[in-house]
Order: C-alpha cells, then sequence, then structure tokens
C-alpha cells in the first residue's frame, strides 16, 4: 500500500492534526478490517472521509492541489470510488429483493427456497463479473511513480477504500469454498467432523445453511430473516450516508481548481 507520509512543505505538516488523524485512520482500516464488522467497516468509512473533506477543506491543501496537475489524478479517483460506492449500496438493494421474496414463499409454502438460491447465485455472478471489471478498468489507469505527495496521501484512501468495499460485498456474495469443502458440504458432515474444523460464517452464510436444512425440515427462520432484512436495509442507509460524503469529497476537489 502507498505510504501516507506527507513531505512537501506546500501541505499541511504532518505534526498537523487532520493530518494525523487521516493517517491514522489509513493504518487503522488497513491493519484491521479483517477483523472488522460491516456496520464498523462502513462507519469506518464515514469516518475517514469525513476527515479526508476536512483534510481538503485546510487552505494550504486547497493551494497545493490548484497548483498541481496532478488535481485530475485524485478526481479520477474520486469518480471510481462514487461508482463502486453505488454499485455496492444496488447489490445491498438487490439481496434485501431476494430476501423479501423469500420470507413472502416461506410464509405461504417452502417451494420458495430454490427460488431465493436461484437468485443469490445470480447475484453472486454479478458481483463477480462487476469485481472482475473494475479491476481491470482500476488497473488501466494506474498513476504513474512520480505522484506529487497529496496524490499519494488520497490515492491510499482510494486503495484502503476499494479494499473495504470488496470486503463490504463480500458479505452478500457466496464465499468460494475456504478449504477443500464449502460450507454447504460442512454443513452435512457429522458434528464431529465440524468440530474438527471451526466454521467462519457470517449472516448471509448462516442463513444459505438454514435454509439448507430447512428443505427438509420444518424449520422456521422467518425472524432471522427479518432481522437480515433490517440489518442490509441499515446497510444500505449508511452506504448512501457514505456516498454523500464522497460527493462532498468531490466537490472539494473540484472548487480546488479554482482556488
Amino acid at each position: 500500500m502507498a505510504s501516507f507520509h506527507i513531505r512537501s512543505i506546500s501541505l499541511p505538516s504532518r505534526s498537523h492534526p487532520l493530518t494525523l488523524s487521516l493517517e491514522e485512520q489509513l493504518s487503522k482500516l488497513n491493519t484491521s478490517q479483517s477483523s472488522l464488522s460491516l456496520g464498523q467497516k462502513l462507519s469506518g468509512l464515514k469516518e475517514l472521509y469525513e476527515c479526508v473533506d476536512d483534510f481538503l477543506q485546510l487552505s494550504l491543501t486547497q493551494q497545493s492541489l490548484s497548483h498541481e496537475n496532478s488535481v485530475e489524478e485524485a478526481l479520477n479517483g474520486s469518480l471510481c470510488l462514487l461508482d463502486m460506492c453505488s454499485n455496492t449500496r444496488d447489490f445491498f438493494s438487490q439481496m434485501r429483493e431476494c430476501l423479501q421474496g423469500l420470507e413472502l414463499s416461506l410464509r405461504r409454502s417452502r417451494n420458495g427456497v430454490e427460488a431465493y438460491m436461484a437468485s443469490r447465485k445470480t447475484l453472486n455472478k454479478l458481483i463477480c463479473k462487476y469485481l472482475r471489471n473494475f479491476k481491470k478498468q482500476d488497473n488501466n489507469s494506474k498513476s504513474n511513480s512520480d505522484s506529487a505527495d497529496i496524490t499519494v496521501l488520497l490515492k491510499g484512501v482510494k486503495e484502503i477504500s476499494v479494499s473495504m468495499f470488496e470486503s463490504i460485498l463480500s458479505f452478500i456474495s457466496q464465499p468460494k469454498a475456504k478449504s477443500k469443502l464449502s460450507i454447504f458440504s460442512k454443513i452435512l458432515q457429522p458434528k464431529t467432523a465440524l468440530r474438527e474444523e471451526e466454521v467462519e460464517t457470517n449472516e448471509m452464510e448462516k442463513i444459505d445453511a438454514e435454509l439448507l436444512i430447512l428443505k427438509s425440515s420444518n424449520l422456521t427462520i422467518l425472524k432471522e430473516l427479518e432481522a437480515l432484512e433490517m440489518s442490509l436495509k441499515e446497510a444500505e442507509e449508511d452506504l448512501e450516508c457514505v456516498y454523500r460524503r464522497l460527493v462532498k469529497i468531490r466537490v472539494s476537489l473540484l472548487n480546488s481548481l479554482n482556488h
């Protein structure tokens, strides 16, 4: 990941509170994102973007950006993150619609499980395709190694943001096998076998596993589905908030061109 040290004398010094705060948040997200919950990841992005926007409001930052051709690179990065945030929010919305359809089917019969799993598979393919295309496009827009210091800092924000959005999307995309057996295969193993190998699952994975059990039993998971749907709705609202903060950052960058 890019270094976040700011060396240019035209920028706020590294001792400036906002500079320190921004570097601290980048480092924190970079080292702890794998252990954060969905809500914590979204909160982390909101705090990061609020700090970035405050940093961009500083007069020295504005002056530096106005004299750097590399501000165009920062603008491209902000547009990239807006696109990723918007698509992530849309995927969560589609996942919630899948859950609503499943709930309706379960209230009538159990025949909706197959339709739901088919919808999950389709959505997972869409997410994988989007991420492949995104990475291909992002790789084609890589900057040169001579970028100015402030661009390096903003590039670091983009890199950790992309990583966080990918992690957030993994919450609703069906996981690949973490070992020789998938999560679904493990559900069918004897309990003694399960104890030998701990299975880490998120809420989506647990729902998928229980749906397999539901197909051959009278287990009702409507309450869990409703709770999960509410979690996805809250995530959508947080993503909308994240999107608005990204818009503010882009406006700040555009304003620096006319500073």
